[in-house]
């Protein structure tokens, strides 16, 4: 995997440029919440629980997880129930993917095949999905036949997502895209 620059802090970055579940959990993580500090998230699981295998994710006490999750600084403004949706999201890689998050990417043929199993985890909608395919493709070069035509202009150079943060001037242009497209939807 590539180096990354999502979250802006170096532990948490190396993370998700090395561990396929960190990168995917982050993803998760991103909604209602600051970019940064959601792909910052799976470093503190780390942290807290001492591993990110998918497998000891899965199976642990959903109650002890959740406290974990939410324990300040949180994971995420809603830690417990986002908790719940990265053990959904732990146990969908086992039960699928046999444990390996990156098989979801490695594996897929197309750009279709790769939107429709990213579109299929827990907490992914249709934008979300878009992004990360996006991200996959701009970043770690994971590019399946097709990949521009299920992401839309999430493909597309510029700075609309967390796909086209590579640096700090890059998160703030897209701040400021996402902030000037939420003042053009208000008119």
């Amino acid at each position: 995997m590539g180096k990354l620059q999502i979250a802006q802090d170096p532990v948490a970055d190396d993370l998700l440029s090395t561990d396929a579940f960190a990168l995917t959990a982050g993803m998760l993580l991103d909604q209602q919440f600051p970019m940064e500090r959601a792909f910052a998230g799976p470093a503190k699981i780390l942290e807290r629980f001492g591993t990110l295998d998918p497998a000891a994710i899965a199976d642990a006490d959903p109650e002890s997880f959740a406290d974990l999750c939410a324990t300040p600084p949180a994971v995420h403004r809603y830690g417990r129930s986002m908790a719940g949706r990265i053990q959904q999201l732990a146990r969908m890689v086992v039960d699928e993917y046999d444990g390996d998050t990156e098989r979801i990417w490695t594996t897929a043929r197309t750009g279709e095949e790769l939107f429709t199993r990213v579109r299929a985890l827990p907490g992914f909608g249709e934008q979300k999905a878009k992004i990360f395919v996006a991200l996959l493709a701009k970043q770690l070069d994971v590019k399946p036949r097709g990949w521009t035509k299920v992401t839309g202009d999430y493909g597309r150079k510029g700075y609309r997502s967390v796909a086209d943060v590579t640096d700090p001037d890059s998160l703030q242009r897209v701040r400021d895209f996402k902030k000037a497209a939420k003042a053009a939807a208000k008119k």
